[in-house]
């Protein structure tokens, strides 16, 4: 939606409109949203903006979150929830639900959902997966056997970066004969809140905030399908599935395996392409202190660049136990096109609109995006 000619209109409270009025939608504690929105609407009445100005922004708002929701619903997402549940195949190299609780397979047909700037979930597609071998000199066990060996020699720091990284959303723990699920942020989430503490130390304009924000947002929504279109296809077995019937049987990974195929490696893939989109914003040698985890009990760790933090992701999933080598370092390279796509291909248009008002003073002379 366009702003009405001749309205004056603080797009700070317009964006704030539009971001909650989309947020209540898709989450479920709608009331911590309205807690929030009135507390963040007091802040903005404080600031002595004329009530036709706030009404002129709140509507403006309201019309951007009806129209993105009136476009998120046409992104396939209501029919992949009546599509067929997932077949687990026979095939001995295929993906199997692991322990402890063996959980179906999540979102298989998410290679479904309407890309944002990809032409389609194909577009690149990483090199195949190594064949499925029980060969002990074949590639595909020897990855295998890699990993099992990784897992019984960890260093203190490989165990750090393995915990530090595992954004878990959904973890089952196990006490006696009681099971119950944790829930932790995602590695979508890590990587949207690394762009809070780059905004935050880099003091980035309100303006630069959102777009940096939206362009990460997109970035992993496109890299999520890509990833995720690959991992059904190739179907790949776990490290920990292989590794018990064919290497060690007592064998345990440090990390719970996540219940989906292995290829390629989603942290990999994601990390590598929003660590791409971040550097457009921050540059390349931007060393921050990432503290995402420290509220699930995981200290603190220091990065030299956004680069650094990505590989870093990507490796953390080898230590745990999580996937093979050649589907982290694939995993990266599929990322690295995709950040490196989106981040030339993604405009924000730049307009100027007449009376714009900003935090209760009128603005002349920048454009507003």
């Amino acid at each position: 939606p366009i702003p009405e000619p001749g309205k004056e209109y603080s797009y700070s409270l317009a964006a704030v409109q539009a971001i909650l009025g989309v947020g209540r939608m898709l989450v479920v504690s709608e009331g911590r949203v309205n807690t929030f929105y009135l507390s963040i609407m007091k802040e903005f009445k404080d600031l002595g903006m004329p009530e036709e100005v706030i009404t002129n922004s709140v509507n403006y708002g309201q019309a951007i979150a009806k129209s993105v929701l009136e476009w998120a619903a046409l992104d396939n997402y209501q029919q992949t929830r009546s599509m067929p549940r997932y077949a687990l195949s026979s095939e001995e190299s295929t993906w199997k639900p692991t322990p402890p609780s063996y959980l179906k397979a999540v979102e298989p047909n998410w290679s479904k959902m309407r890309t944002f700037l990809m032409d389609s979930a194909q577009q690149f597609k990483p090199l195949p997966a190594n064949k499925f071998s029980t060969d002990k000199n074949s590639k595909f066990y020897l990855e295998a056997q890699a990993v099992f060996q990784a897992g019984k020699d960890l260093t203190e720091d490989q165990n750090e970066i393995a915990n530090f990284w595992d954004c878990n959303p959904f973890k089952v723990n196990l006490n006696g004969h009681v099971m119950y699920a944790s829930k932790k942020i995602s590695p979508g989430g890590h990587w949207v809140n690394i762009t809070r503490l780059a905004c935050r130390q880099s003091s980035a304009s309100l303006v630069k905030s959102l777009e940096a924000y939206a362009c990460v947002a997109i970035t992993l929504a496109d890299a999520f399908i890509s990833c995720w279109d690959e991992k059904y296809r190739s179907n790949v077995i776990r490290p920990e599935t292989y590794i018990n019937k064919y290497i060690d049987g007592s064998w345990q990974p440090l990390l719970q395996t996540p219940p989906f195929p292995e290829y390629t490696s989603g942290h990999s893939v994601l990390s590598t392409a929003a660590a791409v989109m971040l550097e457009k914003f921050f540059g390349e040698n931007f060393v921050y202190s990432d503290s995402t985890e420290v509220e699930f009990g995981v200290p603190v760790r220091n990065f030299k660049s956004l680069k650094a933090a990505a590989a870093e992701a990507a490796i953390s999933r080898f230590y745990g136990g999580i996937h093979y080598m050649s589907s982290i370092t694939n995993g990266a390279d599929e990322g690295r096109l995709i950040g490196l796509y989106v981040a030339g291909k993604l405009k924000t248009r730049t307009f100027f609109p007449a009376g714009t008002i900003s935090s209760g003073k009128k603005v002349a002379s920048k454009n507003h995006r």
